[in-house]
């Protein structure tokens, strides 16, 4: 790794983490490596699954544990697209990440997309054409992502509702919710969801708010009439002990993470009051821990080669209906105001 390069195209974490974490690491038990966990015997997945049933005042049985919310997506798609009933399709965002369709793709799976409309400075959920799309396709898989990545926008808990109205119960709604620390510190909509309907998987993970992409840990929360797949998830010799002492030292830190959370919110608006003037840019709402900002085309090859000098590295969106857009992450205050001052510099202004 280059290690004058800023690393702002893939959403991870620019600050430190909690002290909380160096201390769990500094205080591991060795020697725990030595033995498989003991709580299976208790009939629970591990001491992490554990401590999120309190946090979250959830049955342990309905929490699911992956390596990364990476692991329990894939986990969640195989599983379902392929059931004896055959059913294959599963309906994704029009703008969403590419590694929804990858994970579907890997057991020839059919995706289609559902729509997405932009008003104003902000991407929304076409729900009612969602609607009319669960109507005719009648998928085995509705994925939704809120906040959705790139391009920022989310479903409230009377969005989901409503969603959910609408969707048969032999549809699993699978809603990945990498970012949704940064909207609220208010989870109590996750248990009403899985206690109130019986086909949702929600996914989180640490990756994004709590700063730990290298962690590789995610976890998730399921309706409790799809047991079946928790029988599937569910590692029986358990989880990785460090892993899971970390995961509980970073969820007890969560004023440390609020207060990098309102630091990126700081920047965010400098974003939309600097880059938003520039004429031909565009900067979106966004309720997560990066910004998409629409350009002049034309200047691609001008800000790609600025930022590549001042060693900093963006994602220029190639998708074809986001061929005009840069998603940044939201970094330290130093590299935000960088990015700003390259982009100036490089149009001359």
């Amino acid at each position: 790794m280059n290690g004058n390069m800023n690393y702002l195209d893939r959403n991870e974490f620019n600050f430190e983490p909690a002290p909380e974490v160096k201390e769990a690491i500094k205080n591991f038990e060795v020697k725990k490596f030595c033995f498989y966990t003991r709580t299976f015997g208790e009939g629970k997945k591990s001491v992490f699954s554990e401590y999120l049933s309190s946090l979250y005042a959830i049955d342990e049985k309905q929490i699911l544990i992956g390596y990364g919310g990476e692991d329990i997506l894939k986990q969640v798609v195989h599983f379902f697209l392929t059931e004896e009933d055959g059913n294959k399709t599963m309906l994704i965002p029009e703008y969403s990440w590419w590694y929804y369709r990858s994970i579907a793709d890997e057991v020839k799976g059919r995706n289609v997309m559902y729509p997405m409309y932009e008003e104003g400075n902000t991407f929304k959920y076409d729900l009612e054409g969602l609607k009319s799309t669960v109507e005719s396709e009648q998928p085995k898989i509705i994925l939704i992502a809120s906040p959705n990545n790139p391009t920022g926008n989310m479903l409230t808990a009377e969005d989901l509702g409503y969603v959910m109205s609408f969707v048969p119960q032999s549809s699993i709604v699978l809603i990945d919710e990498s970012y949704a620390s940064y909207v609220t510190a208010d989870n109590r909509y996750v248990k009403a969801l899985i206690e109130k309907y019986p086909n949702i998987i929600i996914v989180r993970t640490l990756s994004k708010f709590y700063g730990l992409p290298g962690l590789r840990l995610g976890f998730g929360f399921m309706s409790a009439s799809l047991e079946r797949f928790m029988k599937y998830s569910t590692k029986y010799l358990g989880y990785n002990r460090l892993s899971e002492e970390i995961g509980i030292a970073v969820l007890k830190a969560e004023d440390y993470y609020r207060a990098v959370a309102e630091s990126m919110n700081t920047d965010r608006r400098m974003y939309e009051k600097e880059l938003g003037a520039i004429p031909g840019f565009k900067v979106y709402q966004s309720n997560a821990n990066f910004i998409l900002v629409k350009y002049p085309v034309e200047l691609k090859d001008v800000l790609q080669e600025a930022f590549g000098q001042n060693h900093y590295k963006v994602k220029f969106m190639d998708e074809p209906e986001l061929s005009s857009h840069i998603r940044i992450t939201i970094g330290t205050h130093d590299q935000n105001h960088a990015v700003v001052e390259t982009v100036k510099k490089a149009i001359n202004l």
